[in-house]
């Protein structure tokens, strides 16, 4: 079992940046893939990112150029850079671990992560 904490949400400006963190519990997370999801009110749980256990990092179109996912496995956590935000990305933002495996085309997939933190509120101001 893997346990996933988020921190680091809140309220900001148009234009400004937040860092969230997950930090995971229960076993190392070196061989799994760490994403982020989000979710807005009514709307459908997206993909934002992942930190691939290989290092490498995926991004939804929407996010490039504006956030950076990194990991540090020494600390068991995984960090989500969020800059110059839009009102548009309001949203709870979860973290995610699935086992490594899948192949790139699959991680935009929630399908393939077994555990799930509770989420941080980000919201974004006009």
């Amino acid at each position: 079992q893997v346990q996933l904490v988020e921190s680091g949400g809140g309220l900001v400006q148009a234009g400004g940046s937040l860092r969230l963190s997950c930090a995971a519990s229960g076993r190392t997370v070196t061989d799994y893939n760490l994403g982020w999801f989000r979710q807005a009110p009514g709307k459908e749980r997206e993909f934002v990112a992942t930190s691939h256990w290989t290092g490498h990092s995926y991004y939804a179109d929407f996010v490039k150029g504006r956030f950076t996912t990194s990991r540090d496995n020494a600390k068991n956590t995984v960090y989500l850079q969020m800059n110059s935000l839009k009102p548009e990305d309001t949203a709870i933002y979860h973290c995610a671990a699935g086992l490594r495996g899948p192949g790139s085309s699959e991680l935009q997939s929630s399908k393939v992560y077994a555990y799930w933190g509770q989420g941080a509120q980000v919201t974004v101001s006009s």
